[in-house]
């Protein structure tokens, strides 16, 4: 029986999250130290279980996610990393590069109380991202029925893929915190009868030690 597996990696901690700004392709700025010693600390726990034999890694084109793909991919039989844009976070419009206290001031978006509005002007609202996470997941496992795929992603994309596979509607938020750290692993399974099981999410063994 072949059996697709997606491994969600989220990416380690931002610069923009250290700078409290919008980390959209314009605010991104790569890893902090600390965000660099996580996903080492992931590569070297790959690296010596060899629990995840992957045959494709992809990544956003977020510098943050590349960095932690570049980082990981030598414990992934080191393969060469692709890039799809399908796979950011949130797009963030007008947004991006704004400190979240500036952000505040100009849009306050409440997305879990109105799905459908746009996170800032030329921003994705929560159900067009949705949309996206739902068909780019989809669209991969179908691409690569068989294999086992790593996505180094964001939090908003692994949260999204339990709305996919939970079959939950576009429109609506999902109905509890669904809470990724840095880092942290997160599978779904396929078999020939194309239902989905969680095998994992939030697995943080290799952080154990590292800073917080």
């Amino acid at each position: 029986m072949s059996v697709t597996r997606l491994v969600l990696v989220r990416h380690g901690e931002s610069m923009a999250t250290v700078d409290q700004v919008v980390g959209g392709h314009d605010g991104c700025t790569g890893l902090s130290p600390l965000g660099r010693r996580q996903a080492e600390a992931l590569r070297d726990r790959l690296a010596a279980t060899g629990e995840v034999a992957a045959d494709l890694v992809l990544t956003s084109i977020l510098p943050r996610a590349v960095e932690t793909a570049e980082i990981v991919a030598p414990a992934l039989g080191g393969l060469a990393v692709a890039q799809d844009c399908d796979l950011c976070e949130i797009h963030p419009g007008e947004s991006d590069g704004l400190s979240w206290e500036e952000y505040g001031r100009r849009y306050n978006v409440d997305m879990a109380a109105d799905p459908l509005a746009p996170i800032a002007p030329g921003g994705e609202s929560l159900a067009d991202f949705h949309g996206r996470v739902s068909k780019t997941l989809l669209r991969i496992a179908d691409e690569h029925a068989g294999r086992t795929v790593v996505l180094v992603c964001h939090g908003g994309v692994v949260a999204g893929s339990f709305h996919t596979f939970f079959g939950l509607p576009l429109e609506s938020a999902i109905p509890v915190s669904i809470w990724t750290e840095n880092t942290a692993l997160t599978e779904w399974s396929r078999q020939d009868d194309r239902r989905w099981r969680l095998v994992r999410h939030n697995d943080t063994a290799h952080l154990v030690g590292v800073e917080r």
